[in-house]
């Protein structure tokens, strides 16, 4: 029977998908709550059990391995609850839609594969599933307005290059344990360069699922073309669960990342990037949805940051920090929806007066802001202080850079919640009303658990998070509780009250919420910078393009030349010899016999040299 949910986990979301593409309207709407709801109930009916499977499906070491355990089962049950929300909330939002046929379609296929990938037992398996998430990810962008195509294409790219790049690691992985599967890959040493590589590649593969620097550019541009239940559930979920599910089973289990090695020193070190760029670059937007998608990318920055420290709590912390990332990034994006559908815009310029009209909203809003900014006793403010222990147990630089980060979130939604919900607009507050029930219910959940696994955070820590790790590394530590660090707790409320007084210093200076940041936007040193990030000159999307451009452009210019050279110049050498030798056959005798004597004379000199 188990073996049998676990096919069927990854089959009927396939097929209610197929199912939504060809049925008409109405009937694909139902099929798809139906496929998430039983996808759910599977699921649900999963979690916490244990099993495998092995079948012969192709040579060299690639069978059809499947595998449930305790890791899995939790990240199934995560990516399915968020499944069935979002399908909830996509019942009213993409209702009268244009391709609506297709955004259900790629919605549940997404499921099945995201499902394929968690419960494959071999890297190569898990490798089809996580491609197979490249087609559906570039159909619910495309999908979205004119420009959707072309975001499209970028995310493809951009995905496809470091899919390309895990590709190889794989193949080194499994060179280097005889085996591709991945029960059987048990921490191998990164004791050769060798070994270092196929990490590293393993590792880009992870966090670019995940969103990182700097394979993370296509999110943003998503975040505007693209239909609103994708950013909820995609970047903001589902691609965070598998892409910091690969780099736990990387870290914890393929290879032995130890505590101060050059790796981890590694990691930690691009986690505290991506934190920093990205939410400098959240900090200046004038987008409800653009804001989101950079916070989107800098909190992958914690995650890789936690589990970079290779010690017990910064690990645990990384992991806290993956579910409540989902949950209250999905619950930040789908308020976005419901602002957009209702207010007709997501333009923090001119949105405004709306708290009043929309209070369930709104309400939501201020639970996941406050999440997301480390505000005790929400989710976020624990999951954070566990990867600061970590970070600081290492070097107190990462620490800084993160604590900086926090700063800097906090002052992003002191921001986008003034601008979007208080202030004054009397016309959204006189004609804007408040979302209807299917799009309040997931927001609701969500937000009711932010605060759940806040207040309540033993419960996800003891139940789901420590035994990842297994009772060996979590042995004589103690997780759950309010944090026992002092130091921390007090920086992290000194940090969230400088947010606070930047705010209210940046609204007295424009006297608008939307422009409470742009003291730092145009500070001296930094309004030259975000000029040049504005114009996109540090997207690595856009600079990739020029150098193929540019490539392209020699390439072509050679290849005329070399064409000119064959069909232009020797074509036209050849011609004007064949005039010259007819003009010099004439038909005259006496003109034959000159040439024939002087050819005779010609040879007679050369064979007597």
């Amino acid at each position: 029977m188990m073996i049998t949910m676990m096919f069927l986990v990854i089959g009927i979301p396939v097929v209610c998908g197929l199912g939504a593409l060809i049925l008409p309207r109405g009937v694909r709407e139902a099929l798809s709550f139906a496929g998430a709801t039983l996808n759910l109930v599977i699921c649900g009916r999963l979690f916490g059990q244990e099993g495998t499977l092995s079948l012969p499906w192709g040579g060299f070491g690639i069978l059809f391995e499947l595998r449930l355990y305790h890791f899995s089962s939790f990240i199934l049950i995560a990516a399915a609850g968020f499944g069935f929300l979002i399908s909830l909330y996509s019942l009213h939002f993409m209702k009268n839609r244009e391709k609506g046929n297709q955004f259900y379609a790629y919605l549940l296929i997404s499921l099945g594969m995201v499902n394929g990938a968690v419960l494959a037992d071999n890297l190569v398996l898990m490798l089809f599933f996580w491609e197979g998430l490249l087609g559906t990810i570039f159909g619910l962008i495309a999908i979205g307005n004119r420009e959707a195509f072309r975001s499209g294409v970028k995310a493809f790219i951009l995905i496809g290059v470091s899919d390309v790049l895990m590709m190889v690691g794989i193949m080194m992985t499994g060179y280097l344990a005889g085996t591709l599967t991945i029960s059987k890959i048990h921490q191998l040493p990164l004791d050769s360069p060798f070994a270092i590589t196929a990490f590293i590649l393993l590792a880009i593969g992870a966090t670019s699922k995940a969103g990182c620097l700097p394979f993370h550019s296509w999110i943003p541009d998503a975040a505007v073309d693209a239909p609103l239940p994708f950013m909820a559930l995609m970047p903001a979920a589902l691609e965070k669960l598998l892409g910091i599910y690969f780099l736990a089973r990387i870290t914890l289990d393929l290879f032995a990342l130890r505590h101060g090695s050059g790796m981890s020193m590694a990691m930690m070190t691009v986690g505290v990037v991506t934190i920093l760029v990205a939410v400098m670059m959240a900090l200046i937007q004038k987008d409800y949805k653009r804001l989101l998608s950079y916070h989107a990318i800098s909190q992958v920055g914690y995650m890789i940051l936690g589990i970079g420290t290779a010690v017990p709590v910064g690990i645990v912390g990384g992991l806290f920090h993956m579910i409540n990332h989902a949950m209250y990034k999905s619950c930040l994006f789908l308020t976005g929806g419901s602002v957009e559908a209702q207010a007709g815009t997501t333009d923090l310029r001119k949105l405004g007066g709306i708290a009043r009209r929309m209070p369930v909203t709104f309400t939501c809003f201020i639970v996941a802001a406050a999440a997301i900014s480390g505000v005790p006793p929400f989710n976020g403010f624990f999951s954070k202080e566990l990867i600061y222990d970590g970070a600081l147990e290492c070097h107190w630089i990462f620490y800084a850079g993160a604590l900086l980060g926090s700063f800097l979130t906090g002052a992003s939604f002191l921001k986008l919640g003034h601008a979007a919900f208080l202030g004054k607009n009397e016309y959204l507050s006189s004609r804007v009303k408040e979302a209807p029930l299917t799009m309040l219910v997931p927001m609701i959940v969500i937000a009711a658990g932010c605060v759940l696994f806040g207040v309540a955070n033993q419960l996800p820590l003891d139940t789901l998070i420590v035994p990842i790790i297994g009772p060996q590394m979590a042995a004589g530590h103690h997780f759950a509780g309010f944090p026992e660090n002092t130091f921390l707790v007090i920086m992290t409320i000194t940090v969230l009250l400088a947010s606070w007084f930047n705010h209210q210093f940046g609204v007295s200076r424009t006297g608008k919420g939307a422009g409470a940041c742009d003291h730092i936007h145009h500070a001296p040193l930094l309004h030259a910078i975000y000029d040049r990030a504005e114009r996109r000159e540090f997207d690595p999307y856009d600079r990739g393009m020029q150098v193929i451009n540019l490539i392209s452009r020699v390439s072509w210019g050679i290849d005329r030349g070399i064409d000119r050279l064959y069909n232009v110049l020797v074509v036209g050498i050849s011609q004007s010899l064949s005039r010259t030798v007819g003009e010099m056959h004439n038909g005259s005798f006496a003109t034959y016999v000159v040439w024939a004597s002087v050819g005779g004379a010609l040879v007679c000199m050369y064979m007597n040299a």
